[in-house]
This record gives structure tokens, C-alpha cells and sequence, in this order.
């Protein structure tokens, strides 16, 4: 636990939380110690980015199991289908009060700080809420 704690720059007890959260899941030795699958890293920094992203944890186990395909059931996928339906209504309002700002600095220093990512998916937000 303590290799994984370091190699994902979180701490032992966030491990030990993730995982009574159903978040992340060990295996025993024989001596009682936890081991965790090499997927365990992946998983750590995927909850990381969404934690980044202000979503609750059970959300974030939502998505985890999502992406697994593991229990799911017709309902968790409906709720995932709502939640991120939801989501992209929020960000397309929050883009329609950000695009006329972001239209006027076109040509000024901020639309340098748009990487190449950022200004493609505005572009592409621009066409969708049109």
C-alpha cells in the first residue's frame, strides 16, 4: 500500500478510504497485508482527475464502474446517462455566457493561453450551441 500510496503521490489513508468506499479493491496475503492490482494506479489517478473536477465520490465510483463494465445495472446506467446529460447542459450555458467574452479576445494574449485542446472543443462548442 505504501509503494501505490507514492507511485500516485496520495496518502496511505486515502488509499484505506478509497478503498472502505468500494473505490479501489485489495487482495489479501496471508500475513493479512493488501495488495493492489496494477489497475489500482490507474484508478487512483483517474478518481484524482474527477476529484479535480469537483465530483462527488460516489459519482466517481459510478464512473469507475462504468468504465469496467462491472455490476451494473439498466438504472446505474440511466442515472450516468442523466447525470452527464445534465452536465453538458450546464457547461453549454456556462459557454454561452463565456463565449462572447472569449469571442472579444481573439486576438489578444488570452487566446494564447488556449491550448491547442481548449480552443478546439470551444470551436466545437461554438458549432453545437449555435
Amino acid at each position: 500500500m505504501g509503494e501505490l500510496a507514492n507511485l500516485a503521490n496520495v496518502s496511505k489513508r486515502t488509499i484505506d478510504y478509497y478503498t472502505s468506499l468500494g473505490l479501489l479493491h485489495a487482495q489479501r496475503s496471508n500475513s493479512n497485508y493488501r495488495f493492489y492490482p496494477e489497475e489500482a494506479l490507474h484508478d487512483l489517478k483517474i478518481i484524482e482527475e474527477y476529484k479535480k473536477m469537483h465530483l462527488p465520490l460516489h459519482e466517481i465510483k459510478r464512473k469507475l464502474e462504468l468504465n469496467k463494465h462491472t455490476e451494473l445495472q439498466d438504472r446505474d446506467v440511466e442515472i450516468q446517462v442523466e447525470t452527464v446529460t445534465n452536465q453538458i447542459k450546464q457547461l453549454k450555458k456556462d459557454l454561452s455566457v463565456l463565449l462572447p467574452i472569449i469571442s472579444k479576445y481573439k486576438q489578444d494574449p488570452i487566446s494564447k493561453k488556449l491550448n491547442e485542446e481548449g480552443s478546439a472543443l470551444i470551436e466545437s462548442l461554438m458549432r453545437i450551441t449555435s
